[in-house]
């Protein structure tokens, strides 16, 4: 009975069932899609990899705004490092707004307030926002943390600085009281990656912490667009008005947190049903194709490239776009003319919902990978108290997914890779926090082939979503779905796939069966419990 509620442990109630909930373009509820699997049908006259991408991008449009943009408007970016030296050097050129969207900022991260107290000092004319997570921006407290971090530049800088930390609706009263620290974020987190600065924003998973700057590995996407970066924009100042202000404090923990009667809702604390309903009224408009922008003019050249931001914030509302986008396109997959299609997964954080599973087998690829975390490259490996019970916990859901692959008849097409670059805690250790999804459909024309690009995706989705619960029922996510017929494009996001298996291996049943890798039964029984007590990993 254990074993069996853990294997659901990851199932939101209602997420990907056998239909889900579109938004039209009036925000109702107006088609149903299946994820149940999809028996093989003939295949119909081979059509070309854009007529393909056309019939994706139209369903798309009913779902999600659209944003046209030119390849050379996307960098891919390859590194922690790398990834750090483009957000400071942005940072430092900007000229009328920053935004910081993150689940957190690393209390010693000093040389990123500096750089950002440079560009404030630099230009007065700049505006910086801020939005974290109440419950892990305040962890520390009275010790230092993220929220005393950022205080004193307030101090410095009035209202041009603002910081705002999201509480979630979902802890409260006897609950937050008794559910330590350490393991109350399972009860949901704002964990959007927007980082905006002027018209430019990086789409990540990655946090704003040292880690997330030298040794753990994610993805980051560079938009170049004006339009991208004020509807995100719109979405990062949407989430502030429904989240504690903080103000610099002379007192020990360096700051205070209050709710501003401005914001359109009441504290989540005190009435978190009244809270949900005012937040689903105030940002719900934001998810819906309307906001996509003005038509382009006829003197710009026609776009191979949209851009499809996805968003999850069920906590808030009563339906989002991620999931509906991603359940519409796994299973078109499933049918001609995209059968057999080839995709590859990753999740540093191995929980997909079962629902998800179903959608993913159900697409019978031509090749599929799962590309996810050795427990060396976990970033729980080694932690104190249940949080290092998580590497033990993902592994045993890995095992879980080989065997329902067996089962479905799959493991000649659908394999996982557990990505190790040295272990956690030792010199040159790495971990691995990178999440997404590729797709690249079946050629249809010797044409196409002879491009080159036959292998390289045509669709990828980046951002900070995990596909679990969390993701789907209690955290805040923010995506982008990438769909482009660009042949440089499309072989830049197959580069990022091969670059990101770089340190991957193949792992099969056996590897589970090993003593080191065996999972007991006190790992087993806690993933029980957090999902009883109504949390998630």
């Amino acid at each position: 009975m254990i074993i069996r509620s853990m294997i659901r442990a990851g199932c939101p109630r209602g997420s990907l069932s056998r239909s889900v909930r579109i938004v039209n373009r009036t925000g109702r509820a107006s088609r149903q899609y299946s994820s149940g699997n999809t028996a093989s049908m003939p295949s119909s006259a081979p059509q070309s990899q854009a007529s393909m991408l056309a019939t994706i991008t139209t369903d798309l449009d009913k779902i999600a705004p659209r944003f046209e943009l030119q390849p050379d408007q996307i960098r891919i970016i390859k590194t922690p490092a790398e990834f750090y030296d483009t957000l400071k050097d942005r940072i430092l050129k900007a000229q009328s707004r920053i935004y910081l969207s993150t689940l957190y900022i690393g209390r010693k991260e000093h040389d990123l307030i500096s750089t950002i107290r440079t560009a404030l000092q630099q230009n007065p004319n700049l505006k910086v926002s801020f939005l974290t997570d109440a419950l892990r921006g305040t962890r520390e407290t009275p010790k230092a943390s993220c929220a005393s971090l950022l205080a004193p530049l307030i101090s410095e800088f009035g209202d041009r600085v603002e910081v705002r930390l999201f509480h979630t609706p979902n802890l409260t009263g006897l609950r937050k009281r008794l559910i330590p620290k350490r393991i109350n974020e399972g009860w949901g987190l704002q964990h959007m990656k927007l980082y905006g600065i002027d018209d430019e924003v990086i789409i990540s998973g990655a946090n704003l912490s040292t880690d997330y700057f030298t040794n753990r590995q994610d993805r980051y996407h560079l938009f170049s667009s004006a339009d991208l970066t004020a509807y995100f924009a719109k979405m990062h100042s949407g989430v502030c008005a429904l989240s504690y202000d903080v103000q610099p404090s002379d007192s020990q923990a360096g700051y205070t947190m209050s709710w501003p009667s401005s914001n359109p809702a009441p504290s989540p604390l005190e009435s978190p049903k009244s809270f949900r309903a005012a937040a689903s009224k105030h940002l719900s408009h934001l998810l819906t194709p309307a906001n996509r922008p003005s038509s382009p003019s006829k003197t710009s050249p026609p776009s191979s490239t949209h851009i499809y931001p996805v968003m999850s914030l069920v906590p808030l509302l009563q339906t989002s776009t991620e999931l509906p986008a991603l359940t519409t396109l796994l299973t078109s997959l499933s049918k001609p003319p995209f059968h057999p299609s080839s995709w590859t997964f990753t999740a540093g954080y191995f929980n997909m919902t079962p629902s998800f599973r179903r959608l993913l087998l159900s697409t019978r690829p031509a090749s599929g990978t799962v590309l996810t975390a050795h427990p060396w490259a976990n970033g729980f490996f080694g932690s104190k108290g249940v949080s290092g019970m998580l590497p033990d916990a993902y592994t045993h859901l890995s095992k879980m997914f080989l065997r329902k692959v067996r089962y479905e008849g799959l493991d000649s097409s659908i394999q996982i890779k557990e990505w190790k670059r040295g272990k956690v805690g030792e010199k040159d250790g790495w971990t691995y926090h990178a999440k997404g999804l590729w797709v690249t459909f079946p050629s249809a024309s010797a044409a196409e082939r002879q491009d080159g690009v036959e292998d390289d995706p045509s669709i990828t989705v980046v951002g900070s979503s995990n596909y679990t619960k969390r993701s789907y029922e209690l955290d805040l996510e923010a995506n982008v779905i990438i769909a482009t017929s660009d042949a440089g494009l499309r072989k830049r996001m197959g580069e990022e796939v091969k670059w990101l298996s770089e340190y991957a291996t193949r792992v099969d049943e056996s590897e589970f069966e090993k003593p080191d890798r065996k999972v007991s039964v006190g790992v087993k029984l806690s993933m029980w419990l957090v999902r009883v007590l109504g949390g998630a990993l």
